[in-house]
C-alpha cells in the first residue's frame, strides 16, 4: 500500500514537471510568433503609406551658346539652352527675326501663318502638328505657339513660337524632349518676356 502511494506520487510530480514544461515551451512560442509579428508590422506600415514624390519645380537658368544652324536667307539667330536640372529635361531655344515676312495686317494670326514663318525646318524636314495653336503674347507683340511632333529623331517634340511687330516677326523653336508642353511652354513664354530678350527684339525691329 505505501508502495503504490509512493509510485502515485512520483507519477504525480513527472506530470506535473512536464506540465510547467509544456507551459514554458507554449510561452517561448508565443513570444516568437509576436516578435514576428512586430517585425512584420512596419513592412506593411511602409508599403502601405510610402508617399509619391512630387515633381521637382522648375527654376529656368538659360545659357546661350553658338547658333548650330548653316546660315540661310534668314541669318544666324541665338540660342539657349536650359539643363534636366533646372527644366526637367533640356530644352533648347533658338530664336531669330524674319524681316518683312509677315502678313502687316494681321501679323501671325493663325496656324496656317505661323506653319508658314516657322523654324521647325532647322530640326527636321518632317514634323506633325500634335493639335491646333495657342495665341501668346510676348512684350508688346501677339502670335501664335504650335507643339509639332518629329518625326525620326530622339527630340520626340518642338514648340514652335512665332510673333510679330507690324511686318516683321520673330520665330523661336523650342525643343521640348519628351517634356510635357503644358509644363514646359510657360517657362519658354517667361523666358522670351525677359528683358534679356525683349531688348534685343526691340532693337532688331523696332
Amino acid at each position: 500500500m505505501i508502495i503504490r502511494n509512493d509510485h502515485a506520487a512520483r507519477l504525480k510530480s513527472v506530470a506535473q514537471r512536464e506540465s510547467n514544461l509544456g507551459n514554458t515551451m507554449s510561452k517561448a512560442l508565443l513570444s516568437i510568433v509576436c516578435g514576428v509579428g512586430l517585425l512584420a508590422v512596419p513592412a506593411a506600415t511602409y508599403d502601405a503609406s510610402a508617399p509619391v514624390q512630387p515633381p521637382t519645380e522648375l527654376r529656368p537658368a538659360w545659357t546661350e551658346f553658338k547658333w548650330p544652324y548653316p546660315v540661310d536667307q534668314w541669318g544666324i539667330g541665338r540660342a539657349f539652352a536650359c539643363k534636366p536640372a533646372e527644366c526637367g529635361v533640356e530644352i533648347n531655344v533658338y530664336l531669330r527675326p524674319k524681316i518683312g515676312f509677315c502678313k502687316c495686317a494681321t501679323g501671325v494670326d493663325d496656324d496656317d501663318e505661323l506653319d508658314r514663318v516657322s523654324d521647325n525646318a532647322l530640326i527636321a524636314a518632317d514634323t506633325v502638328a500634335l493639335g491646333p495653336g495657342r495665341v501668346v503674347e510676348v512684350g508688346w507683340m501677339q502670335g501664335r505657339s504650335r507643339a509639332y511632333l518629329v518625326s525620326g529623331r530622339g527630340q520626340g517634340r518642338v514648340l514652335s513660337i512665332g510673333f510679330n511687330d507690324r511686318c516683321d516677326v520673330m520665330v523661336a523653336l523650342a525643343t521640348l524632349e519628351v517634356g510635357d508642353r503644358d509644363v514646359l511652354e510657360p517657362a519658354v513664354l517667361a523666358f522670351l518676356n525677359s528683358e534679356r530678350v525683349l531688348r534685343w527684339v526691340k532693337w532688331l525691329i523696332s
